[in-house]
Order: C-alpha cells, then sequence, then structure tokens
C-alpha cells in the first residue's frame, strides 16, 4: 500500500540516558567551538594571533601564583552559592535569589565589623558575624518560601524581586557607613584594628577553599544519603507523592530554603570577612545567577559542580586578560564570556536529544525486500 504523506525532512528524538564519558565528550567539543570561535572573533576585531588569544586566556587564570589562588578563590565562591541552590532545585522550588542572599549575609557581617569592632574582641565579632550572616541568608530564603507555602506565589519572581531589596539595603547602608564622608562607598572595613576580619589560613586565599571543599563533601552526603536529601528528591519529582506518603511537604520547603539561603548568607560572609574587608552592591558580582548555571549544567551532583565552576571562573578570568591586553572594554569580555556560555549551554541539547534525518525511501523498500 503507498503511502502518499511524507515524512518531516528531520525528527528531533529524546535520547536515553547517555554514558557519563560520551556526555562529557559532547561538552569537550562544545567548548573548544567555543574557544575557535571566540579567537576567531577576536583576531577579526583586533588583529590578535588566535594562538595567543589561548596563551593570553590561560595567562589570565593560571599565569602566575597569585593568579592561580584567585581564580581558585572564585572557583569557591562560585562553587559555594551554586552549592546553596541546589538543594531547592532538586526539589523544584527555583531559587534565584542566591545574589540577594548572599548579599544580604554580607551586609550582615559588615554590620557587625562595623559596629562591633572597637566594643569587642575580635574571635566573638567573628563569631557574631557568622551567625548573623546565616540567619540573615536564611531568612531572605525564608520568606519566598513562606509566600508558597502559604499562597502559592511564583518563587522565581518572588527570589528574584528579593534581590534587588538587598542591593537596595546595601546601597542605604554604603552611605550611612560610607568613609571618607562624601565618598558614596565604603572603604576597608577597621583596617587599623583588622577588628571582623577572618584568619588567613596559609594564605589569605585559602580559606573559602577549605570551606567549599567542606561543603561540597557535606552537600553530597546530605541530597544523596540522608532523610532530607531523600525527601527533597519525592518532592521535586512528585509533590501528590510526596503528600501521599505522609511527606510534610511545606515544612519540607521552608527547611530546604533556610539551608539554601544561610549557605548563600555564608558565602557573604567570605565576601566581606575573608576577601573584601568591605561591602558594596556589587560585591557578589553576579555569581547569584551564574551559581544557577553551574548547579544546572552540573545536573545538580555537587561533586561536578566543582568542574563547571573552575571551567566558568577560567573563562570569565581569561576572557577578561584577553580584553585587557588588546586594550578593549569590559563589554568585550562580556562578550567572549557570552558566547562561551551559549556553547556551553546548547551542547546540553545535544545530550538530551539526537537529530534523526529522513531516511531514503528506496533504501527503506529495498531493506523491506
Amino acid at each position: 500500500m503507498n503511502n502518499n504523506t511524507r515524512e518531516p525532512l528531520i525528527h528531533v528524538v529524546k535520547r536515553k540516558a547517555l554514558p557519563w564519558y560520551k556526555a562529557w565528550a559532547i561538552r569537550g567539543i562544545a567548548i573548544l567551538a567555543a574557544l575557535i570561535v571566540c579567537a576567531v572573533i577576536t583576531a577579526i576585531v583586533t588583529g590578535y594571533n588566535p594562538i595567543k588569544v589561548y596563551a593570553t586566556m590561560l595567562s589570565g587564570a593560571f599565569g602566575s601564583a597569585r593568579r592561580c589562588w584567585v581564580t581558585f578563590q572564585n572557583t569557591a565562591i562560585l562553587l559555594i552559592i551554586a552549592l546553596a541552590l541546589t538543594p531547592a532545585f532538586k526539589m523544584k522550588f527555583w531559587n534565584i535569589g542566591g545574589e540577594g542572599q548572599a548579599l544580604i549575609g554580607g551586609l550582615a557581617a559588615a554590620a557587625c565589623m562595623v559596629c562591633l569592632g572597637d566594643k569587642l574582641p575580635n574571635g566573638l565579632i567573628i563569631v557574631l558575624m557568622l551567625i548573623s550572616g546565616l540567619v540573615a541568608g536564611a531568612l531572605w530564603g525564608l520568606i519566598p518560601a513562606l509566600f508558597k507555602v502559604k499562597w502559592n506565589t511564583n518563587e522565581t519572581l518572588s527570589t528574584l524581586m528579593m534581590n534587588y531589596i538587598a542591593i537596595q539595603l546595601v546601597a542605604y547602608y554604603t552611605v550611612v557607613w560610607e568613609s571618607p564622608k562624601g565618598s558614596g562607598k565604603i572603604g576597608v572595613i577597621n583596617p587599623n584594628t583588622m577588628s571582623g576580619w577572618l584568619p588567613e589560613i596559609g594564605n589569605k586565599y585559602l580559606l573559602p577553599i577549605l570551606v567549599s571543599v567542606l561543603i561540597t563533601a557535606f552537600m553530597y552526603v546530605y541530597i544523596k544519603y540522608s532523610k532530607h536529601g531523600y525527601e527533597i528528591r519525592v518532592v521535586g519529582e512528585s509533590v501528590a507523592t510526596a503528600k501521599y506518603v505522609g511527606m510534610k511537604v511545606n515544612l519540607i520547603v521552608i527547611r530546604t530554603m533556610l539551608l539554601s539561603g544561610a549557605l548563600c548568607g555564608l558565602a557573604g560572609v567570605l565576601l566581606v570577612g575573608g576577601i573584601n574587608h568591605t561591602i558594596t552592591t556589587t560585591i557578589v558580582n553576579n555569581q547569584g545567577f551564574t551559581g544557577v548555571l553551574v548547579s544546572w549544567l552540573a545536573k545538580f551532583n555537587p561533586a561536578a559542580m566543582i568542574a563547571t565552576s573552575l571551567l566558568i571562573v577560567f573563562f570569565g578570568r581569561g576572557a577578561g586578560e584577553i580584553s585587557s591586553v588588546v586594550g578593549l572594554n569590559e563589554s568585550f569580555s562580556d562578550i567572549l564570556t557570552g558566547l562561551i556560555l551559549f556553547f556551553i549551554i546548547g551542547c546540553e541539547f545535544f545530550i538530551t536529544y539526537k537529530v534523526v534525518f529522513r531516511k531514503n525511501a528506496r533504501k527503506e523498500e529495498t531493506n523491506h525486500d
């Protein structure tokens, strides 16, 4: 029987789960393609030798001992924020508020440094900074969670708007605490007494790295082996099933967002007390949003987030170095970073789906005969 209806030339079909090595091979090809495209664009725009582009990127991230430490430190902060967001994402609670939660944690730490710097021993100030940063971040995660469980509001919008509230609070206290007066910014807090400055372990870069290692191990165990992690996974797969088996879904949502916000707040404390020793509206540097990408690319696997965090920080610092070396403004490095992320995100399509072309009709008939 002849069938005059022709099939579409191209089908997009969902793949079965690829082996991990094939998935990472696709990602590797995407990264290589991104590097080639960035090199070509840089060569066209600047006349810069494409081979030197790669050398410049490596130099920007790992060209000296200090650059290596800064790269690893930046990776640690990004990793902590990504890990903080992961339990909420596993639960399908779309917490886009990591930026604000980290910022408000940093603001709480800065308040302790400014208000208590000359009144309490340094050790006690640091303890209060940690407690206040964790509590402030947890509160910033709790508010949208309560709105979600009480009135079923859209958590993406509510967590996003909380970011802007945090930014405005920091902007307000920047004016209140500005030093010197009229400068419109807060200088280094307690530069003489170093009150509230987190202790250095080995060097000034190592503390956030060690904290990120501990949180990675904790989050891996928490999500994969703990009762709370099991409940998060069940709620993420089906709220109805979770309720049917007797889980208190509202309590799980609130508990998870408290944890998520608290860990983001800890990242803010590290930024203010351990790295910058000041607070600004841009101190988190959009890592709250980048952490969403890190968590998603790693498929919410804490161990894999180490690689994705390092990769994104490397590309960001490498692109910035290219921009600096050839005398372009920061917008050019943002363009390169955006192109690289576009390739990395786009390759996930080919990991999840495959493109199938229509088979030749004669071949099908021959095979049938």
